[in-house]
């Protein structure tokens, strides 16, 4: 049976937005809760990485690793927890298509958005590698990781990026 954790990866400093962006208000929500609803109606289980509090758990193995940081850490939660895969997406992209995840998967079992392949989808069996490829160090790049476990790539048109203020007043426009 195939068991999928949604993993919104939120451990950013939101230099560009200039305050913490995943508490940031569109329609009403905070982005992050946005994000979250958006796994949740998809996953068969949900947590943040990268932040502390319920429901999240610290980037692996430290900090500051960009999103590969969160992605690990949901990775080996997923192992440790039985689940088959891990869908990964952004605390900044508030609007998420509803047939994400059959979409992810209809590309094959290693799958992520060309448009951002911080969303994707990771086989929980990838944790390990994940580990080995940040002991590594070098580029810590989400298309550097798409290329190392030869993910598949999915086009999803219309996704938006909130990364400024200006970003989130266009998105409520």
């Amino acid at each position: 049976m195939t068991r999928i954790l949604g993993a919104v990866l939120a451990g950013g400093r939101s230099r560009r937005f200039g305050s913490d962006k995943a508490l940031a208000v569109f329609d009403g929500t905070t982005l992050i809760d946005h994000a979250l609803a958006a796994l949740a109606a998809q996953c068969d289980a949900v947590l943040v990485c990268g932040r502390s509090g319920p429901g999240s758990i610290a980037d692996r193995p430290t900090p500051d690793l960009g999103p590969l940081g969160g992605l690990n850490a949901a990775l080996h939660h997923a192992a440790a927890n039985g689940f088959t895969a891990v869908i990964s997406a952004p605390c900044d992209m508030p609007i998420l298509p509803a047939d994400l995840v059959a979409r992810l998967q209809a590309a094959g079992s290693t799958s992520f958005v060309t448009a951002t392949p911080v969303i994707g989808l990771w086989p929980a069996r990838l944790a390990d590698e994940l580990d080995l490829h940040l002991a590594e160090g070098g580029d810590r790049s989400m298309w550097r990781w798409t290329a190392r476990v030869a993910a598949l790539p999915v086009t999803i048109d219309g996704l938006a990026n909130v990364n400024t203020p200006d970003d989130l007043a266009r998105l409520r426009r």
